[in-house]
């Protein structure tokens, strides 16, 4: 907010508006809310905000036994006129890498098991190389976790800095059970990624944060608006002692 040229009063009307909903908010729908007349100026705010939710969830590593997979999102493109190709290489879709923090369940009455999850983390990635994955996952999720994987070859060497590394096929029943927090999270995501005008792959981190900081606090409830207030002004207090 600092030396911004928009009024406190504006900002937190804005932040008020993007945390009254656990869907994602588009800047041309907050546009509409605040009466603005130049859609840049309301689309900048927007990612401003994105910008505190993603440094704010920065900050937590993901524990105990994790679900990774990877997901394909629609993007905006430029290369309309020239034929795209198909499968894995698109230039219209972006690869985004998506984890779970999960917890299994038994219904002591019957045996059954289900699963909890507590936390969610999603970046965009330029490959699928077992090396990207590899530092992605360094980054984020403590050494002594339980990785959950499906059997792709990008996820073949993680045991050599993950305590326990499980397989299993995507599609079988074991790969959907151990999987089952990171789909649901990724077909939740492309869900509300429809809502907007279009996705930049510049900007795609950004809608990812909003996505996840709300995903992670959606038992908030009012309470999100004081959290990401705090989470706004954090930096500074910090910074100045």
């Amino acid at each position: 907010m600092e030396n911004s040229n928009l009024f406190l009063r504006d900002w937190l009307l804005a932040i008020t508006f993007i945390s009254a909903t656990k869907q994602g908010f588009s800047a041309l729908e907050l546009q509409r809310q605040m009466g603005f007349t130049r859609y840049q100026t309301v689309f900048d705010l927007c990612h401003k905000i994105r910008v505190v939710m993603g440094k704010r969830d920065d900050e937590y590593r993901l524990e105990d036994m994790i679900e990774y997979d990877e997901a394909y999102v629609t993007k905006a493109t430029s290369s309309k006129k020239k034929k795209s190709k198909r499968g894995r290489g698109t230039q219209q879709k972006a690869i985004v890498e998506v984890l779970a923090e999960s917890t299994v369940l038994e219904d002591f009455t019957n045996g059954e098991l289900n699963k909890s999850c507590r936390y969610f983390k999603m970046n965009k990635i330029d490959n699928l190389k077992a090396k990207t994955a590899e530092k992605l996952i360094k980054g984020l999720i403590d050494p002594n976790a339980v990785l959950q994987t499906d059997e792709s070859t990008t996820f073949s060497n993680f045991e050599d800095f993950i305590d326990v590394h499980v397989k299993e096929i995507s599609s079988s029943k074991e790969g959907k059970f151990n999987l089952k927090w990171a789909h649901t999270a990724i077909s939740n995501l492309k869900s509300s990624l429809t809502k907007y005008k279009m996705v930049s792959e510049k900007k795609l981190q950004n809608y990812l944060d909003e996505f996840c900081y709300k995903l992670n606090r959606r038992y908030f409830g009012e309470r999100l608006f004081d959290r990401l207030i705090i989470a706004s002004i954090q930096p500074y207090w910090q910074s100045s002692g």
